[in-house]
């Protein structure tokens, strides 16, 4: 049995990256195959039974109903996936079955992205042994595998990743045009902007800045032009939304998930700004004004400016962004297990990764599927488990950016 400390090398089977690929996408697709998306009269069926993407199709019906986003219709999320889900929708004639298998796959090929990019970053970081390793780990990690027939978020994960890879090659330009399309999907690869400030000079800081303030606003432009009532909510939606499933949600006496209301409210771009649920007991702006204080502590205080600090740093930001949100979604996690993975690529890390999986999932759907009889709503004897199982969450994220503060702090070890 080798030592603690011991240095395991990957080789035959476990070093074949084909292999690993193979294997991962034949998973996917066959429980695609195996447990198909249906929607029959008692409710949807298959393996994307309690996902969001009888959501997105319902949405998307409206291009046929209605017209195009931000035009005849608002949408929650920025352009590129509303018209994607548009796009699909038509490849589909609207069948859900088959929108949901083409929208599985789609995601799929992005997931595999992320694949390969954990190990590209980890082989980076840690060395070709341990990147190999994380890709296999976060193969047979649930949380993503879910995540991938419930919602978009591996998409978005794979942009972050990939401008996060830019930045580690040197190539902020390439990084700063991933971010700006990450944030066309949704908005937080933007958050990547604080680790260019950071980890670049000022001028390719500021370049970097502007390339992805260009091609953000250069997409909402004709949008505007367009139809300015249509597009405004595509980024003031979310940020109108009642607290939900945080501890800010918890004070507010918000016990729902983060759920817009009827498809058809997105005809009226009033009913963006709807808050459904009590009013927030903290203000947006002192949660907002607390993040930023906490991040520029971290920003003025890391002293670790090397590949693993810039890592670390572009983690501990995504997880005070989480933090300081009103909201909390479990898909979140498909963002935080990569990087949670690269950061700490041992057994620790991946205890977490398992333990954040565990308490997420037990919230929803355990939790929220026994909440029929009360419209969604998390009540009596479910209280407190569900306030438990936010606290214990939100102390595992805090906790986690405390150990990431600590890394920061440290010099950098010299690699001669």
């Amino acid at each position: 049995m080798p030592a603690p400390n011991s240095k395991v090398t990957l080789t035959g089977l476990l070093a074949d990256v084909r292999l690993l690929v193979i294997l991962f996408v034949a998973l996917r697709l066959s429980l695609l195959i195996a447990y198909q998306p249906l929607q029959v009269s008692g409710g949807e069926r298959g393996v994307t039974t309690g996902g969001d993407f009888a959501t997105y199709h319902a949405i998307a019906g409206l291009s046929v109903t209605a017209g195009l986003p931000f035009d005849a219709w608002w949408s929650e999320f920025p352009p590129i996936w509303s018209f994607a889900t548009v796009i699909l929708y038509a490849l589909s004639s609207g069948v859900y079955a088959s929108f949901a298998m083409l929208m599985s796959v789609l995601i799929l090929v992005f997931d595999v992205g992320n694949l390969l990019l954990i190990r590209r970053i980890g082989t980076h970081l840690h060395g070709s042994n341990t990147g190999m390793a994380l890709s296999w780990i976060y193969s047979v990690l649930a949380a993503p595998l879910i995540f991938s027939f419930w919602n978009f978020e591996v998409v978005v994960a794979f942009w972050l990743l990939l401008g996060l890879s830019f930045l580690l090659d040197k190539k902020p330009g390439s990084s700063a045009v991933a971010a700006a399309i990450g944030a066309l999907i949704k908005f937080t690869p933007a958050l990547l902007l604080g680790a260019a400030w950071r980890f670049l000079d000022r001028g390719w800081a500021l370049r970097y800045a502007l390339i992805v303030l260009a091609l953000f606003v250069l997409v909402y432009i004709p949008l505007f032009i367009n139809d300015t009532s249509m597009t405004l909510p595509s980024l003031t939606a979310q940020f109108s939304k009642a607290s939900y499933q945080t501890v800010w949600a918890l004070l507010d006496g918000n016990f729902r998930t983060g759920n817009f209301g009827p498809v058809a409210d997105r005809l009226d771009p009033e009913r963006a700004a709807d808050t459904l649920g009590n009013p927030a007991v903290v203000p947006g702006f002192v949660r907002l004004g607390v993040a930023l204080i906490a991040g520029l502590f971290v920003f003025l205080r890391a002293r670790r400016l090397d590949d693993k600090g810039l890592v670390a740093f572009v983690t501990v930001t995504l997880l005070i962004f989480f933090l300081q949100a009103q909201g909390w979604s479990p898909q979140w996690l498909a963002q935080i297990i990569p990087l949670l993975l690269l950061c700490f690529p041992d057994r620790n890390g991946i205890l977490i990764a398992v333990m954040l999986s565990m308490l997420t999932f037990v919230e929803y759907p355990l939790l929220f599927l026994r909440t029929g009889d009360t419209g969604g709503a998390i009540s009596g004897a479910l209280i407190t488990p569900f306030a438990l199982l936010v606290i214990a969450r939100t102390a595992i994220l805090v906790g986690i950016c405390f150990a990431l503060y600590r890394r920061l702090r440290e010099e950098p070890v010299s690699s001669t």
